[in-house]
């Protein structure tokens, strides 16, 4: 009888774990899509403006500089709350989705997308023009461990 309930254990341990607040990937996903739609403005805006097609490392570089200051805020925030979370740039989740999805059709007269460290960029009348990232999204607690692929989307 002992023994049964030694392997039982103590109802506390299984309701701490469980007590912890799981992370809301929607909420990740908002604050990501909004640092990431800044991010295109600012170099969409004086005096980046134009930036050449030859020039999309750069373009994407100031992308992923404004991208990375977000996701270190939000790894201390969870960090805070016992919840390892990490966020990287995703580039052959970045270029399959620019195979599928790039922007083309009837009336456009766009060039190819490529996959630049994991940020989609469009040749665009021989402009850089940037319609999306891929991040991964790893998020590890006591209550949970998720890894997740999210699309930031220019518009």
């Amino acid at each position: 009888m002992t023994l049964a309930y030694a392997q039982l254990g103590y109802d506390a341990d299984r309701t701490t774990a469980g007590a912890v607040d799981v992370a809301s990937l929607a909420e990740i996903d908002r604050s990501l899509t909004a640092s990431f739609r800044a991010a295109v403005r600012d170099a969409q805006s004086e005096p980046a403006r134009g930036a050449r097609w030859r020039d999309r490392q750069a373009v994407a570089d100031r992308i992923w500089t404004a991208v990375d200051a977000d996701a270190g805020r939000l790894e201390a925030a969870h960090a805070a709350e016992e919840r390892a979370l990490t966020v990287t740039a995703d580039d052959a989740a970045a270029a399959a989705w620019a195979d599928e999805r790039c922007p083309g059709g009837r009336g456009r007269e766009f060039g190819p997308c490529r996959a630049v460290d994991g940020v989609v960029v469009q040749e665009r009348a021989g402009e850089t023009a940037v319609v999306a990232a891929v991040v991964r999204v790893r998020i590890v607690s006591p209550a949970e461990s998720t890894t997740a692929t999210l699309v930031l989307r220019a518009l």
